[in-house]
């Protein structure tokens, strides 16, 4: 049992349910997919590729709570447990199982081209092969966020990190790559990446080369390489620096932001949103006070429940079905700002804020920040990269990140049936438990606790 590997689960629902091809041929001979147009209907499937990330890290983070009833509603338990830290067990496969699924079939279409002529059709081919390579470093971009540790530079190369799966082959067992290793490869597929995606925009779902620069530069971020992560930023917006103005974005609407809007370079979301969904989730009421009064993300982001709290309702999605854990414009701005004023550019760090920021408040309202200490500087756009990226799976990887320097640690803390719960900086369970199956199965080391 310890040949097989970590998505041996679900390789018959992936031949099944990815391809659609496959349910028209009558001859089972064909229903092995062989060519460019095969390849190219594996990367449509939208389910498998766009849709399948884990919750645990956004549903652990501190830019929400539930209070005990609604704790008790929910029928997940590794969701209950993940949400007080716990040292429980994770029994549900599921947010393990579907990223490396979309890896397996980004796999899938790298092995088809492999076994064809790239000049039958090179310029298809490049692309196919560099959609494929940007999916898969996505998908472990997205695992490493939450079953892997903080990224320390210093201990990079002891970390344990994640498996890495660079086959459909089912016959060869899975082994714990270092964190070094993890993060060099999901910015290799990303480089690869680059060199075939189109500049211009792509069909919805699939990448742009915008979109690959701002992988990078947010893996880079997720490493704390401000200097890479400048470069790589700076590159996407070269190619993309759309931003949304919210006073075109209608308040009252109960989703104002339609998926694939324009601010989006790669489209993305979880399954489900678990705890995390209106009915059960609560805004954190610091982190809601925290906007200015003519800062309309208030109005777009949020809506009154009737406890008096306040729950999420701007999905970049355009739905509840899930959290959007996408790339957009307005991340790469943050991420832009926030390296240069680490690398002690402040005059690009003001301008991409105040850019920023512009088209986020009321017309004729805003006042431009001028603040040239970098300390107090960067303090303000870290404020401002939370409350623009809430709710879209980047606050677990930010604390990590931060918490590594004393300034910036923060202790978590939960309340629920009148105990209180807390998770301290740098702690182990920071790195969610990687489910029992896997560890059964496998025989991976287990993340520490």
């Amino acid at each position: 049992m310890k040949k097989f590997i970590t998505y041996t689960l679900f390789a018959v629902i992936v031949l099944t349910s990815c391809s659609k091809f496959l349910d028209e041929k009558p001859d089972k001979k064909m229903a092995v997919p062989k060519t460019l147009e095969h390849a190219n209907l594996l990367l449509n499937d939208y389910t498998t590729l766009n849709t399948v990330y884990p919750t645990f890290g956004e549903i652990a983070a501190d830019d929400y709570f539930v209070n005990t009833d609604s704790w008790n509603a929910l029928s997940d338990q590794d969701e209950k447990e993940v949400y007080l830290w716990s040292d429980q067990s994770i029994i549900g496969i599921t947010q393990w199982q579907n990223p490396y699924k979309a890896i397996y079939q980004a796999n899938q279409v790298l092995e088809i081209l492999n076994k064809l002529e790239k000049m039958s059709d090179p310029v298809q081919f490049r692309q196919l092969e560099s959609e494929a390579c940007f999916f898969r470093a996505f998908a472990l971009h997205q695992l490493a966020v939450v079953f892997a540790p903080p990224y320390r530079s210093m201990t990079a190369t002891q970390d344990l990190g994640l498996p890495i799966r660079l086959s459909p082959d089912l016959d060869y067992p899975s082994s714990r790559s270092t964190l070094f290793e993890t993060y060099h490869q999901i910015i290799q597929d990303y480089k690869n990446a680059i060199t075939g995606l189109r500049n211009t925009k792509p069909p919805l779902g699939r990448p742009s080369k915008a979109a690959a620069y701002a992988g990078i530069a947010r893996t880079y971020l997720d490493m704390a390489d401000y200097s890479n992560a400048f470069k790589y930023a700076d590159s996407a917006l070269q190619l993309n620096n759309f931003l949304i103005n919210f006073n075109d974005v209608p308040a009252s609407s109960a989703m104002p932001f339609a998926r694939f809007n324009d601010e989006v370079l790669f489209p993305a979301s979880t399954f489900l949103a678990g705890p995390l969904g209106t009915f059960f989730s609560r805004v954190d009421s610091n982190l809601y006070l925290s906007y200015g009064s003519q800062d309309l993300r208030k109005e777009r982001f949020y809506q009154k429940s009737e406890d008096g709290h306040y729950s999420f309702k701007g999905s970049y999605d355009g739905s509840e079905s899930g959290i959007f854990v996408g790339i957009t414009t307005s991340e790469i701005y943050l991420i832009r700002a926030e390296a240069a004023v680490r690398t002690n550019n402040i005059q690009q760090g003001l301008s991409d804020l105040n850019h920023l920021l512009k088209n986020r408040w009321a017309t004729g309202t805003f006042s431009e920040i001028t603040e040239s200490d970098p300390e107090r500087l960067l303090k303000i756009v870290l404020n401002e990269r939370r409350k623009e990226l809430v709710f879209r799976g980047r606050r677990w990887a930010d604390l990590k990140r931060l918490n590594q320097k004393a300034r910036f640690e923060k202790t978590l803390v939960r309340r629920i049936a009148d105990k209180k719960y807390t998770l301290l900086p740098n702690s182990n369970p920071y790195a969610i438990l990687i489910p029992k199956i896997v560890i059964d199965l496998t025989g991976i080391p287990q993340n520490i606790r």
